[in-house]
């Protein structure tokens, strides 16, 4: 089954990895093991819930033409993650939306992410918050939606 996620995720990284924007913020393809502790965090393909269902996309997908084209839409889980330190969760919850403001931007620019017949735009954002034993922490989780041919 022929799919644009996976170019999609990697774009995206590609994309976060390459933005002085987000200079100091740890870019993750995925959910990753690590020990580090870096406060900030953009998750592309996870939503950062370490005890959740690690879903990184949806797809629904149709038949475009007779030849064997296929249109795909697809909603692609990003998440920008900031944590204080201490137990203010307005500056955790600024920054977490300052991380996903660049995101916004990269798509807002190119919708089509320089990618052939595609387009995307966050669609959606949900917002969780909460108080941690590194300090406050928010997850803003984008809904990155778009339609694909393949």
């Amino acid at each position: 089954m022929g799919s644009r996620v996976p170019e999609v995720i990697e774009t995206l990284v590609a994309l976060a990895r390459a933005d002085l924007g987000l200079e100091g913020v740890r870019i993750c393809d995925g959910p990753e093991v690590t020990g580090d502790t870096d406060l900030d965090w953009l998750v592309i393909g996870f939503d950062g819930d370490a005890s959740g269902d690690f879903e990184a996309a949806q797809t629904v997908g149709g038949w475009s033409d007779l030849s064997g084209g296929r249109e795909e839409e697809f909603q692609l889980t990003v998440a920008a993650i900031a944590t204080s330190g201490d137990t203010d969760i307005a500056a955790a919850r600024t920054r977490a939306y300052e991380i996903a403001e660049r995101v916004e931007a990269w798509l807002r620019t190119s919708p089509g992410l320089g990618l052939r017949s595609l387009e995307a735009a966050v669609a959606g954002t949900r917002l969780v918050q909460d108080q941690t034993d590194r300090g406050a922490q928010v997850r803003l989780l984008l809904s990155v939606a778009g339609r694909a041919f393949t």
